[in-house]
């Protein structure tokens, strides 16, 4: 049996993890997830992920929509847990799912007031399990209804990162744009940077064979960077290969800090900052 990370040394200062899969964690059936990779870390409920969190300064965190079953689970969820924050979506990957009746289904999701993202959504040419087409049409419709809604958009973007900037483009980003698990180098963050749009990191800025995503972090400016697990997927070193939680986070932020020269409390204070900025005050 895979075991589970032991909690990190607690933050001086409080922050969120602005990305995770709590439906996933928690084994959610009805999410489309028979596994519960990080259940035996999260004991199997909500409550408990929350609590491990806050043990370690992580008050708060997002759990993302992937399709629509999960989607409904993350609103549901972010209204019945304080400090829970939903993003709903079709990700790309399941991108021949977004029929209008889905997309009008998430755009109804979107306007509850605990979901305050549209996502995740984007390109993934990784994978293709959806044609690039439908990706496409899929992205488009949910930039459309991130404006329509004032959401933030959350990006998913895997080895598509010319493609996504010019679909945004194309369309007009909303005033909020996230690039969720940011996978650019040094020369796309620096057109996040003239965008404006905000970078979030996770587990793989700590990987050793990772020093692109080190040296993006290290230009981001501190008023658009953002921290995330994804979890239960990608955990920061030392724990590749066990499941990752929001309780993880003190890894990557001090990496993070390391590599911005920058003391950990202060980072977490900024990126806490932005995170009102992009999902509203909790």
């Amino acid at each position: 049996m895979t075991t589970v990370p032991p909690p990190p040394e607690p933050l001086g200062a409080e922050v969120f993890d602005s990305h995770c899969h709590l439906d996933i964690m928690v084994g959610d059936r009805r999410a489309g997830d028979p596994v519960g990779l990080a259940a035996q870390a999260a004991g199997g409920s909500v409550e408990r992920i929350l609590a491990d969190a806050r043990a370690v300064g992580v008050t708060r965190l997002v759990t993302i929509g992937y399709d629509l079953r999960s989607s409904r689970w993350s609103a549901e969820t972010a209204a019945g847990h304080q400090g829970v924050y939903a993003g709903v979506a079709i990700h790309p990957n399941e991108a021949h799912a977004a029929t209008p009746e889905t997309l009008a289904e998430i755009e109804k999701l979107a306007r509850e007031p605990r979901v305050r993202a549209v996502g995740e959504t984007g390109l993934d040419f990784y994978r293709d399990w959806a044609s690039r087409a439908d990706q496409e049409a899929s992205f488009r419709a949910h930039i459309e209804i991130a404006k329509r809604t004032g959401r933030a958009l959350v990006i998913h973007d895997r080895e598509a990162h010319d493609d996504v900037l010019r679909v945004l483009a194309e369309e007009g980003a909303p005033d909020v744009v996230v690039f969720h698990s940011y996978s650019g180098d040094a020369e796309m963050a620096r057109r996040c940077v003239d965008a404006g749009y905000f970078m979030s990191f996770s587990g793989p800025v700590t990987y050793k064979n990772a020093g692109y995503l080190r040296e993006a972090a290290r230009l981001a400016p501190a008023e658009l960077l953002l921290v995330e697990t994804d979890a239960p997927y990608l955990p920061p070193t030392p724990h590749r290969g066990r499941p990752n939680a929001p309780y993880l986070i003190p890894l990557t932020l001090r990496c993070l800090a390391e590599v911005r020269s920058t003391d950990p409390d202060e980072l977490a204070r900024a990126i806490s900052a932005n995170g009102e900025r992009v999902f509203g005050a909790w």
